[in-house]
């Protein structure tokens, strides 16, 4: 695979999770458990790491029991079941660790690794506490757009010295500019939005760029999933602090 297909198959799963929010609940919460399955399979083939169907069970179940609580749990604590999933699954990481015994390959990144994993997975719920916050789905809107922005600049093949700032930038000129013509969303709370989800995904295209050795569909697919899918809390609490 090439490392542009990341970002193409991150494109796909953002149109899937912002229009998701407009249809229903349910269909947030299967975008949701989808998103979750994907980031799970894939995760532990990009970081290249043993025991990969058992890992890939426990942060896929985490992110997925985090989606299905932030739909139905009632407001204002959308995502109050979030913190005991991501504990349940670093937990289970480290627990298989423990039971692959002393000595064994890779033990210490596949903890470190894996934990992250988990901990990536379960923040893609606030995607879905974003969207019933307050009903108003305007923010999820301007977020995926200045996510769609900085997906598109990285898959340029151009150094990070350059890709890193500019995507930065045109995600946090499109946030604004989407928070104008889609809804009533101050430029300040909406720049912020554009300029820290721009961050998010430059730093991992510069993970992209770093890693070593052939690049599986797999790992495409985790890595291309996996930061659209946590940006959904960054969107969230953003939203929930500057605007509301």
């Amino acid at each position: 695979m090439k490392s542009w297909s990341i970002g193409v198959f991150g494109l796909v799963a953002l149109a899937a999770i912002v229009a998701s929010t407009f249809v229903s609940r349910e269909a947030m919460v299967g975008v949701g458990v989808a998103a979750s399955a994907v980031v799970g399979f894939g995760w532990p083939h990009f970081l290249a790491v043993p025991a990969k169907k058992t890992l890939a069970a426990v942060i896929g179940l985490a992110g997925a029991g985090s989606a299905v609580t932030a739909a139905y749990l009632p407001a204002p604590g959308f995502l109050d079941g979030t913190p005991a999933f991501i504990a349940l699954g670093v937990m289970a990481v480290f627990i298989i660790q423990l039971v692959r015994g002393t000595g064994q390959a890779q033990r210490l990144e596949s903890t470190l690794g894996c934990s992250a994993g988990v901990l990536l997975n379960c923040l893609g719920a606030g995607w879905i506490a974003g969207a019933r916050f307050n009903g108003v789905k305007e923010m999820v809107l301007v977020a995926g757009l200045s996510a769609a922005v900085a997906l598109l600049v990285g898959i340029i093949r151009w150094p990070d010295r350059i890709v890193a700032p500019l995507g930065i930038v045109m995600a946090g000129l499109m946030a604004p500019l989407a928070g104008l013509v889609f809804s009533d969303i101050a430029v300040l709370p909406a720049a912020l939005v554009g300029v820290a989800t721009g961050s998010v995904l430059v730093c991992f295209r510069r993970m992209v760029t770093l890693r070593r050795g052939r690049l599986t569909l797999p790992a495409a697919l985790g890595m291309g999933v996996a930061p659209v899918w946590a940006i959904g809390t960054l969107a969230y609490f953003i939203d929930k602090l500057l605007i509301y």
